[in-house]
């Protein structure tokens, strides 16, 4: 509910950034890693998606991302059925992630956003599930501990990954209250801040689901 309710306080703008945010914390980890040839995923065309995200609301910019979209759904993987492991179920999970944002364009209600939103915050609890359920000890498995530590006010239960993406959505949500009615995230200060933001956190996703493939995730 508080998400909601922070996201029905934002313009639709600001609500259209706020998903291409969530969106972008995960880019990191779908450029990191390599497609299975079967799926016939082009990666430039999600490279487009990603970027075309980031672009000032617009038809042109609209336009250009339905078109992305549709190239992106005639891959083979649409008509596969497939066993993912958990590198390949973050990119599945990004894809739909990515399809979602493409239904939210026109009108980017709270819910509708929320639903985009809500995906990095179930990867990241996901993530945090594997990694208490590995053999292994993460290797930042202190600082880890440490900056749990010091979130008195987090939900009980909640790991690692799942407290650094409330902060950085946090964050995100914050930033954009100040974000111009045009102009797309490169295209000012606090939208750079706020995707440098977004890449921090993935750099350490890549991380863990790199640690994660090689324990045998």
């Amino acid at each position: 509910m508080v998400r909601i309710e922070r996201l029905a306080g934002l313009t639709p703008v600001q609500r259209r950034q706020a998903a291409a945010l969530a969106l972008w914390r995960w880019r990191a980890p779908v450029q990191a890693f390599g497609w299975d040839p079967e799926w016939g995923v082009d990666p430039d065309v999600l490279a487009s998606l990603f970027r075309l995200a980031a672009e000032p609301a617009g038809e042109q910019a609209h336009h250009a991302y339905g078109r992305a979209l549709a190239e992106l759904s005639a891959a083979p993987l649409f008509e596969s059925e497939v066993d993912p492991d958990t590198v390949q179920l973050v990119q599945l999970e990004l894809i739909g992630g990515l399809l979602a944002f493409g239904e939210l364009l026109d009108a980017p209600a709270p819910d509708a956003v929320e639903r985009v939103v809500d995906l990095s915050s179930g990867l990241a609890s996901h993530l945090d599930a594997l990694v208490d359920a590995s053999f292994y000890p993460h290797p930042a498995q202190e600082a880890h501990r440490r900056h749990l530590a010091d979130q008195p006010d987090r939900t009980s239960g909640e790991g690692y990954f799942a407290t650094r993406n409330v902060a950085v959505e946090s964050a995100c949500h914050g930033g954009l209250r100040t974000f111009p009615a045009s102009g797309g995230l490169r295209d000012t200060s606090t939208g750079r801040q706020l995707l440098a933001l977004c890449e921090d956190f993935g750099d350490e996703l890549v991380t863990t689901m790199r640690w994660l493939r090689r324990t045998g995730y």
